[in-house]
């Protein structure tokens, strides 16, 4: 298990750029696999909660069960004006409901306002996190696993 707070130990100069990524907007794009294998895109926000990035859903949601089902994801930064003058964001891994109790008691206590009735949460734990940037005639690429160095690449 992998937690935002690792990424954030692990890589303590590409995590800040990334969070602001998150922060800047208040949707993002959640893609989960269906049943059949094939991908779906959802909006979706996130929270930072203690050492975890986490969304939420309305109960029985279908992004919900495609996560139940498996847990893989990807979730990409609102895009914002289009210019990319802050970059680009990029999570991706594996997500895990919040079921036990004293989890689900601190994951609402974090939260800014109640869930106003059932709902689903999942802690989001990350195995690539990726910041695309655009740096005068190129793209800056920066990447980063768990366990690993950042990676940093240019495209022209």
């Amino acid at each position: 298990m992998t937690t935002w707070q690792d990424f954030e130990q692990e890589a303590p100069d590409l995590a800040p750029a990334v969070r602001a990524r998150f922060d800047a907007a208040k949707h993002h794009v959640l893609a989960t696999l269906r049943r059949g294998g094939a991908p779906r895109v959802s909006g979706t926000e996130i929270e930072f909660i203690g050492a975890d990035l986490t969304i939420g859903s309305m109960y029985g949601a279908v992004k919900a069960m495609d996560l139940r089902r498996d847990g893989r994801f990807a979730l990409h930064s609102n895009p914002g004006d289009g210019t990319m003058a802050e970059g680009d964001a990029k999570v991706s891994g594996v997500a895990v409901e919040i079921t036990d109790p004293v989890e689900v008691a601190a994951y609402e206590s974090d939260l800014p306002q109640p869930p106003q009735g059932p709902y689903h949460a999942f802690r989001l734990e990350p195995t690539e996190v990726v910041l695309t940037e655009v740096a005068g005639d190129h793209l800056r690429i920066r990447s980063w696993r768990p366990g690993e160095e950042v990676r940093e690449f240019q495209r022209y």
